[in-house]
């Protein structure tokens, strides 16, 4: 089914293409939600006389997006979370609680705006977590996880010392002896 495209749409083409795209997500997706028209004479016409207008409405959304892109790559969060003395936090900081961080400091951003392809965050640290404004905005805002004390670098842990007789050569070989002698015992019987 051929559609004019009412707006840029990732993936598919920008205002005003005439895009070949499947019956199913033309009538139920993009006609209903007001992004593409049905590619008909009458509606070709009707696009050309409002054109003007589509454009200049699409430039505004991309020059907010573009001051939205500029106010969040100025922004270092500080994000702190219950870690224990390895850096591992206990639970994660996932989207819902960036975007809260960032809504916090003064930028409207959406949840799921925020890119995080590696999945929530579980170490403390230092990232740069990528947000996706617009299908031609990107931004990158960089986050610092710490944990109650405020510190980003994880504690080293002391080694652990074994606990027994110190002896561990003799308890590896008669294990293993004792079990070879019992089990050549039982096929004796």
């Amino acid at each position: 089914m051929q559609v004019i495209l009412m707006e840029r749409i990732e993936n598919l083409g920008k205002l005003g293409d005439i895009v070949a795209v499947r019956s199913g997500y033309a009538r139920n997706y993009l006609v209903p939600q007001r992004k593409a028209k049905i590619a008909t004479k009458i509606n070709l016409e009707a696009f050309e006389a409002i054109r003007s207008e589509l454009e200049a409405a699409e430039a505004k959304v991309i020059t907010t997006a573009e001051a939205r892109c500029n106010a969040i790559e100025a922004l270092t969060l500080e994000i702190t979370a219950n870690a224990g003395p390895e850096g591992k936090l206990f639970g994660s900081v996932t989207n819902h609680e960036i975007a809260d961080a960032i809504v916090a400091a003064g930028v409207e951003v959406e949840r799921k705006e925020i890119r995080m392809p590696e999945g929530p965050i579980r170490l403390i640290g230092h990232y740069e977590v990528g947000v996706h404004l617009h299908s031609d905005v990107d931004a990158i805002v960089k986050i610092a996880v710490m944990n109650e004390d405020g510190e980003t670098e994880p504690k080293v842990a002391a080694p652990k010392e074994s606990i027994g007789t110190g002896d561990s050569d003799d308890d590896g070989d008669d294990l293993v002896t004792r079990s070879a002698e019992t089990s050549e015992k039982n096929k004796s019987v």
